[in-house]
């Protein structure tokens, strides 16, 4: 089984159902619920994304939605090495180096994400979630 870090543009395509990206990060997630692959979010993910809902949801509808959301996903740490990594990384975006660093140390097989051009120099694969979901099929 592949392990995958889920870049937080994917994850909010869920959860709040952005068009035209939901199908695809919805296939993710079917995909990890039938075990098929394993998605993994960085901790940072989880403070942002209830940032973000509850600019536009309450605080206690934002907490369930991660509570159930949490159940399909691996939380990843984020420890002093990797905001050492990210800091001294040539990342243009720091959340981006974060999440980079987060899947590189906890030995993620691969970045899905929409920004791939946010991670240029990446040893690991970058791929959208179309693009992933794509390659399983050939």
């Amino acid at each position: 089984m592949i392990n995958i870090l889920l870049d937080t543009n994917i994850i909010l395509d869920l959860l709040a159902a952005r068009e035209p990206f939901y199908a695809e990060a919805a296939e993710l997630f079917s995909l990890a619920d039938k075990k098929s692959i394993k998605l993994s979010v960085s901790a940072l993910s989880f403070a942002n994304i209830h940032y973000i809902l509850s600019k536009f949801i309450n605080d206690q509808e934002a907490r369930k939605i991660l509570r159930n959301f949490k159940v399909i996903v691996s939380v990843l740490p984020l420890d002093e090495k990797i905001v050492d990594l990210a800091l001294n990384s040539d990342f243009k975006d720091f959340e981006d180096s974060i999440q980079y660093f987060t899947a590189i140390e906890n030995a993620q097989k691969l970045i899905v994400t929409r920004n791939k051009s946010d991670f240029k120099h990446s040893k690991i694969p970058i791929m959208t979630a179309g693009e992933f979901i794509k390659s399983l099929s050939l």
